[in-house]
């Protein structure tokens, strides 16, 4: 397992339709390094954005897509995703406000 600083940890905010329904229950999507643990996604969510209390982290690996390109295929990259649900008393995230 890699050395992960916390700001290695989150890669970009996930912004779609689903996740900003949910946002209504405190629960961000965040794309993540694949190697990230749940503690270690945790710790970064609080050290980078103030105020926050992180409750729990669920987290999903996407595998990579198969692609064609003539008669050679490939596969896009993995992906890792987590889901962020914050305390009731936790400070909102800034990024998603406004959206």
């Amino acid at each position: 397992m890699a050395d992960l600083k916390y700001y290695d940890v989150i890669l970009a905010p996930i912004i779609t339709e689903k996740s900003m329904s949910t946002m209504a229950e405190k629960k961000y999507a965040f794309s993540v390094n694949p190697d990230a643990t749940k503690s270690q996604i945790k710790e970064a969510v609080e050290k980078m954005f103030a105020g926050t209390k992180v409750k729990s982290v669920n987290t999903l690996n996407v595998d990579g897509k198969t692609r064609r390109r003539g008669m050679t295929s490939g596969k896009t990259s993995a992906k890792k995703k987590a889901i962020v649900q914050l305390t009731a008393d936790s400070a909102e995230i800034e990024i998603f406000s406004g959206l």
